[in-house]
């Protein structure tokens, strides 16, 4: 049973709570310069909240025996949850600070004589109450889109991967805050072990901390991440290959967006598959220097490229085609390349110059002399049978 100066201010609180609404809306108006700025809805949905949250403290007060906690819960449930979206945590609680304040101003008013300490106390203790709610909401809220912002970004990644690029990616990916026109590479190798959110926080955290950001796709025992919102997308994949599991790390063309992301993605996991052919290969490597290893295992797009950049260019000069055939053909010697070809080593070693400047190879170098006789064995089977 209530004592009858509490009845009396119960009373004087309900007949105010009205008052009590829009002197606050008020307030927030005058001295919330976000709020002044908000939509018109939105303003209608704050304002709701602060009156519920007035409604249920008048309803806490006329029980205080029972705890704040249960009707602080619902005060939040009047707005949707896209509110959150709207205004921080701190605005929120400017919001509630701001209600109080109200409240204490007009205490004399509400309470009945003998009451008011007791009145700033309830209020008190039912504010900290609000504000531990509001702090449960964004949590929840948080939790929430996290877990929808990762099952988005697997779908981004799922897609780039069988390069599906259509307008359904790219709203997702501009849902997570990535643009169309940001230079991106893909980075693969195997996943390692732990816990896959463990896995994705600590990549995503690496990223963060040299400048740049990424979208990650845990599928199997094969990850998957994109690298991308940074100068040199390239260097950030190169620090992040020690977050991968065991084996090679392979990065993918750098491209101009998204978009092409799906072709920085499918040289990478074919250098991933044929990197098992050079097993002294570093890492990471880039898809392109596995070229002759991604042609062997079958990749089209490999044996066009070595074609393209290596026979097709030196086909225009047949000299320098045949002197570089010749020089691989007999081991990279001179000696041997110059007899066979009537010619002075001199001559071989300008040939040759002229090969590296030409194709990006040098035929001297044991790695990419394998590169060039891969390329010229290509050339050669690509050739129409009536040019044999």
């Amino acid at each position: 049973m209530k004592a009858p100066a509490h009845e009396a201010t119960l009373l004087r609180l309900r007949r105010s709570s009205g008052t009590l609404a829009t002197a606050a809306l008020h307030d927030m108006d005058e001295h919330l310069p976000w709020y002044r700025a908000m939509s018109a809805e939105d303003r209608s949905w704050v304002g709701l909240v602060a009156q519920a949250g007035i409604a249920a403290f008048i309803a806490w007060f006329s029980s205080p025996e029972g705890s704040p906690a249960a009707v602080t819960a619902d005060v939040f449930g009047t707005a949707p949850r896209e509110l959150t979206r709207s205004i921080s945590l701190q605005q929120t609680l400017e919001m509630v600070r701001t209600v109080v304040e109200v409240v204490e101003d007009r205490v004399t008013d509400l309470a009945a004589p003998g009451d008011e300490q007791y009145v700033r106390e309830s209020v008190l203790r039912y504010s900290r109450e609000v504000a531990f709610a509001a702090a449960e909401v964004y949590a929840q809220a948080a939790e929430a889109r996290g877990a929808w912002d990762a099952r988005l970004e697997a779908l981004v990644v799922d897609a780039l991967v069988r390069g599906d690029a259509d307008d359904g990616m790219r709203s997702r990916a501009a849902a997570l805050g990535w643009p169309d026109d940001e230079r991106v590479a893909v980075l693969v190798g195997s996943t390692p072990s732990g816990q896959v959110e463990d896995v994705v926080d600590g990549l995503r955290r690496r990223a963060r901390s040299e400048g740049g950001d990424a979208l990650v796709g845990v599928q199997g025992d094969r990850l998957v991440v994109v690298v991308g919102r940074t100068t040199d997308p390239v260097a950030v994949a190169e620090v992040l290959s020690a977050q991968f599991g065991e084996g090679p790390v392979v990065i993918g063309p750098l491209v101009p967006g998204l978009v092409e992301a799906g072709r920085s993605a499918r040289a990478a996991l074919a250098g991933l598959v044929a990197a098992r052919a050079w097993p002294g290969a570093p890492r990471p490597i880039a898809a392109d220097d596995l070229l002759p290893e991604r042609a062997l295992s079958g990749d089209v797009t490999a044996r066009r490229a070595l074609v393209d950049r290596a026979y097709a260019k030196l086909s225009a000069s047949p000299p320098l085609l045949e002197t570089a055939a010749t020089y691989l053909e007999f081991g990279r010697s001179l000696e041997g390349t110059a007899r066979a070809l009537f010619v002075h080593p001199n001559t071989v070693r300008y040939r040759l110059r002229r090969v590296a400047n030409i194709t990006g190879w040098d035929p001297a170098d044991p790695r990419e002399a394998f590169v060039l006789q891969i390329a010229i064995a290509l050339g050669r089977l690509a050739r129409s049978p009536s040019r044999r």
